[in-house]
Parts: C-alpha cells; structure tokens; sequence
C-alpha cells in the first residue's frame, strides 16, 4: 500500500518515506538516503560538538517555546493595514480611512478595529524588504534563504528536493536530535490547514524540508474546498468541513493496519543490515519508533479535534478557514509543537494578490485576519501561553504604493511591508523601522527574511549561527546573514 503520495505530503504516512518519492527500499538504497533515514549522518562532525557544548545546547534559554507563524500569502497591503498614510497623496494613501490604536501615534487600517485594541500586546515592523518582487519570494519568508531559482515571474513554482529547508524543518531536524526527543509527543513542524498551493493546484516551494530530506517536512493537515472556485477563507465552514484530525487517526488504529504498515519498515531494516555497521546508522531505529508511537498517539488524536473546543470561543476565531486554523495553531502548540505554520492561501488564485479591486480587502481579506489574529492574542493571553509562544504575521511581499486599477487594485511589492510580532517577551505597542511617505521604501531599519529567521531561530533557543551539513555533507550557516532583532524583546 502506498505511503505517499507524488509531492511527499508529509502526513503520518508519509513519515515513513525517504525523500518524499516512492522509492523501494529493495531496489536499492543509496548511502545518503541511509543518512537521511537515519538522521544522524546529517550532522557530519560539527553540529554534535555544538549540541554537546552546554552553552548552544537547542531551545536552552529559550523566549519562545513555540512559534505561530500566520502566514498571509499573496502580499498584504501595507496602505491598507499596517503602515497606512493618511497624508500622503489621494492617488498613494488609498480608498479606507485610519484608525487610532491603543499605541500613541500608531495608527492602522479602519478595518482593524480588533486589531488597534490590543495593539500594546504586539509590534509593527514597517519595513521588511527584500528584492524578490514575487510570489516566489514564499521560500524567501519561510526559509531565510534568497530563492536559488532564475524564475522570477511566478513561473516554476512547485517545490523541489534541492530547496532550502524551511525554518519548521530546522526546528524539527534540531528537535529530534535534541536531549528530549524520544519523549516528544507532537511532531515539532505543523502546517495548517494545508500545504501552500495545494488548493490552487500547486506545491509551492519554501515550505518543506528540502535538501535536509522528507522525514522533516511538516506534519499537513488538509482543508478541501468545495468546487474550483469556492473559498473557504471567505465564508463560514462547516465542521464537516474542518476535520483537522490527520486520516486514520479518528478511527484508531488496528494491529492489522499497523502490521501492513510496517512493511516498508521490515525494507528499511534490511537495506541497514546490509550498510556498514557504524555508529551513525543507529539513530534510524528512533526515527522508526517516534512515526509508529505518532501513528496510534492519543494525544495527537485529540489535539487535532477541534470539537473539542467551545461554540462561544469557535466564534470568536471566526467560522472561515482562516480563524478556525489559527483556533487550531493555538491547539498545537498547547499540545506541544515548536513550530505552527498557519495559512492563508489563495484557493481563488488572488485573495491577498489585491491586483484587481480593494473590494475583498474590505469584506473578507482584513476583517477576517483582524478578527482570528485579535483572537488568538487574547486567548494565548489568557491561557497563559502568550509569554512563551511567538506570534508572527507576514506575507511574503506587500503592494504598490500607486494602484494597478480605479478600483484600487495594487500591483507585487517586495521593498517594503510590515510584519507583525507578539509574545514571547516582543515589547508590545512599539513599531519599528519607518518607512518613507509612500510606504515604498525603508527610511530607517529595513528588516530582511534573513533578520526575521534569525530572530525566530534565537527566540526559540537556537544559535542563529549554528551551522548543519548540507546535501553534499558540507557545513551551512541556517541563515547566511542578518541578525536577530534582540531590541524588540523586553
């Protein structure tokens, strides 16, 4: 029975394949695919020097135990949420008025209205920017990693096996070779409610684990729409709809099932024996313990049934996609994952790719955004899990300071958008950075995806410098430059 499907969907099956492809064991497995197995092999000779030296040791110190990260893809406007400029000119400032926050001299877009309330519980940064005026620019924000590709016009989009590792899947390669891996519970790298451009057809890159191989790409759920052009970001979902719970687990499984399953395994076994019988094939009986105690885990069972949270506070999320998943981040990382990517994607091929209108800017784009993003502050906050999980919301670029249309569509712009940060000890009701009178341009402090990464690798006790093998076994920086926005923290 198949484990995976072609694009390495990385579900509790696909836990159990080698690079995300189905390649059978038998045939013959080659020495690097061993090493991925295995995991060990990945860390050639320096990463265990650096984990065993007891000031680097991983998420020691950390600020953040856990990281949400809401990712809006498609490129908010920045006019129209979080840098507007109500004096700038008529053709730049745009259709929606502003409004005060609780921040003194803050102001945001009017439709932020929950947002701007509980502004003293977050930072603005108004001035990431970067040179990938693209929606390739994904990879850019989720990796850290400038995209290695020449495609620059939204051509050549799907992921590939030589992409950089996406900062969930360093988190999880770090976790599960830290000293607590054989007690984790969770996998460490969640990506809710579906992997980036699946509901348009696409299997866009910068979300998966790339050259660091398919045993550490993210745990997706996976959110159908409808019909082709439905958009289930935009409307109320039904809970038939948003079945969270990872397939085969509401079910429960069967010694039966199980045993089938396990076939793939008994290969694995076989090709090992088979392998020098050294030290660094050992850790692969651990990545074969942890994917079988995940398959029949209680705990993942009920973390990822999302009935089991009240009507009342379900509504305050909002019933669309979007605020039902940030519901379910807060889920995850209460139930113990270190990193939670949760998406807004674009099922309609547009959505926050504003070019044609502001119109659903106005209805569903930020209302909906404010409303899941105010709610999930405030339930962390209240759940006591705001002072150790770090909240991050960001799109991969933002949109022209002039319009593409009368109607207020504007067009792709990489050099300069917001970010929004909260908890985790981020000093609320600050901004940083100033951006110039057309929010075009950084005029102080640009911020670039290399700065953010590192910012989130330090928040969660990672050494922002710490280097891992790459595909070849030679050692890499997971981030090449920048620094972490230590000032930003309390």
């Amino acid at each position: 029975m198949p484990l995976a499907n072609s694009r390495g969907r990385f579900t509790i099956q696909a836990m159990l394949t080698v690079n995300g492809y189905a390649r059978r064991v038998c045939s013959g497995l080659t020495r690097r695919e061993a090493l991925q197995v295995g995991g060990a092999g990945l860390f050639g000779l320096s990463l265990p020097k650096v984990l065993a030296a007891e000031e680097q040791a991983p998420f020691k110190n950390a600020r953040a135990k856990s990281v949400i990260f809401l990712f809006l893809f498609g490129g908010p406007s920045q006019l129209e949420t979080f840098d507007p400029k109500p004096e700038a000119p008529s053709g730049i400032r745009g259709p929606f008025d502003t409004i005060p926050t609780r921040t003194p001299g803050l102001r945001v877009g009017e439709h932020l209205a929950r947002s701007a309330k509980i502004s003293d519980k977050y930072c603005v940064i108004r001035t990431m920017s970067h040179a990938h005026n693209d929606h390739n620019a994904c990879h850019y924000i989720q990796t850290g990693h400038k995209w290695t590709r020449s495609a620059a016009s939204g051509n050549d989009v799907n992921a590939r096996p030589t992409d950089w590792p996406s900062m969930g899947s360093v988190v999880e390669y770090v976790s599960r070779h830290a000293p607590d891996a054989k007690t984790r519970q969770l996998p460490d790298y969640v990506y809710l409610p579906n992997n980036l451009g699946h509901l348009q057809g696409y299997d866009r890159t910068g979300q998966y684990a790339g050259w660091l191989g398919s045993a550490y790409n993210a745990l997706a759920t996976d959110i159908q729409k409808r019909n082709s052009s439905d958009n289930p970001f935009f409307r109320d979902c039904t809970d038939a709809e948003l079945d969270f719970r990872i397939k085969g687990l509401d079910r429960g499984i069967t010694v039966d099932r199980l045993n089938r399953r396990s076939g793939l395994l008994a290969q694995f076994d076989d090709a090992r024996h088979a392998l020098d019988r050294t030290e660094i094939y050992r850790n692969y009986d651990n990545v074969r313990q942890r994917a079988l105690s995940l398959v029949t885990s209680d705990k993942m069972r009920h973390a990822f049934d999302i009935r089991q949270e009240k009507d009342s506070l379900r509504d305050t999320y909002g019933r669309h996609l979007f605020g039902q998943s940030c519901l379910m981040g807060r889920r995850m990382v209460e139930a113990g994952a270190r990193f939670v990517t949760v998406l807004w994607d674009a099922p309609d091929g547009y959505s926050w790719d504003s070019h044609r209108s502001s119109e659903h800017l106005k209805k569903h784009l930020i209302p909906g955004f404010d409303q899941a993003f105010a709610a999930l502050i405030t339930d962390l906050e209240q759940r006591g899990l705001l002072d150790e999980t770090l909240v991050v919301a960001v799109g991969e670029i933002g949109r022209t300071p002039k319009p593409d249309t009368k109607a207020w569509g504007r067009g792709h712009w990489s050099h300069c958008f917001p970010c929004v940060l909260a908890g985790a000890g981020v000093r609320g009701g600050i901004t940083y950075g100033t951006s110039d009178a057309h929010a075009a341009y950084p005029k102080h402090h640009p911020v670039s995806p290399e700065d953010l990464a590192k910012t989130i690798y330090w928040s969660l006790g990672i050494n922002p410098d710490l280097m891992l093998p790459d595909a070849e076994g030679r050692p890499v920086p997971i981030i090449e430059s920048g620094k972490p926005l230590t000032q930003l923290f309390g």
